[in-house]
């Protein structure tokens, strides 16, 4: 357990932002899963948007996203 104050605010807002984005991480997933299972343009589209918002709250770096992101579209492209 943290000894500072700091530390201590430090784990406050560690627990309060791992609340907020531990269900977008899990929408993430969840979408990836079903577009690389079936990769229509609704299950990318749909992929495509969990991943916007996961990277607007800082889930993931911007160019992660970018990275995901392309991925998924190569999957609807090869099909």
């Amino acid at each position: 357990m943290p000894i500072l104050k700091n530390a201590k605010k430090a784990l406050r807002v560690s627990d309060r932002k791992a609340v907020i984005r531990q269900p977008a991480k899990s929408r993430v997933k969840t979408m990836l899963d079903a577009a690389k299972k079936s990769p229509t343009a609704e299950t990318v589209s749909q992929a495509f948007s969990a991943i916007d918002r996961a990277a607007k709250i800082n889930v993931f770096h911007k160019k992660k996203a970018a990275h995901l992101k392309s991925q998924i579209a190569g999957l609807l492209k090869t099909k």
